[in-house]
């Protein structure tokens, strides 16, 4: 479980094709700071399991397998060496919920379709699929590339944010332009609810 509160903004190192998938491996400091084998750290806001990890002087560099679904089901399948990606590791017992619940399972990928500048802030407009959208409403909660951020519109394809100076400068979103894709996890409060009414309905 994690919070939607990117911790840092950690580099692409490495991306390997292999027969059983897919090797990433991400340069990182304070993410690495006592991470251990078998952790779990959101990248992108995709939830992956620490195989293995090596010091650079003050960084680590740390790797991740990834199946070919979450492969082709995420924004890291554009990732190349370089690329920057939100990190986050996971929620620890009695820790700060600063955010809101983020489970690491991305549900869909969306397009950026509007990201400038509005005064101090940023505006960013998001394409997202049906499947996203449905759980989607006006001033609730959905994470972004693992960012936890508040929907300020609605629209019939998509929805819009508003994005801070302090969330631009310390995660990926300041590398994004329009065209990117970003990964999208709708708020679990939503698909609990819509699951257990869908099951009284089916009781009556």
């Amino acid at each position: 479980m994690f919070t939607g509160i990117v911790e840092e903004t950690g580099t692409v190192a490495g991306v390997r094709q292999t027969d059983a998938g897919i090797q990433l491996t991400v340069r990182c400091r304070v993410v690495g700071r006592g991470l251990k084998l078998g952790d779990s750290v959101a990248v992108n806001g995709c939830c992956l399991t620490v195989v293995k990890q090596t010091a650079r002087g003050r960084d680590k560099l740390v790797r991740f397998d990834l199946l070919r679904e979450t492969w082709q089901r995420t924004n890291l399948q554009f990732a190349a060496v370089d690329s920057p990606v939100n990190l986050e590791r996971s929620l620890a017992v009695g820790g700060r919920l600063g955010g809101h619940f983020v489970t690491g399972h991305v549900d869909g990928v969306g397009r950026i379709t509007r990201w400038e500048r509005s005064g101090a802030d940023h505006v960013l407009d998001i394409a997202a699929p049906a499947e996203v959208r449905r759980y989607v409403v006006f001033k609730g909660s959905i994470a972004v590339d693992g960012i936890s951020l508040t929907v300020a519109g609605v629209t019939k394809t998509g929805f819009r944010l508003w994005i801070i100076p302090h969330t631009f400068a310390v995660t990926a979103l300041r590398e994004r332009k329009v065209g990117d894709m970003v990964n999208l996890e709708a708020d679990l409060l939503g698909k609990y609810v819509e699951q257990f009414c869908g099951s009284r309905g089916r009781r009556r």
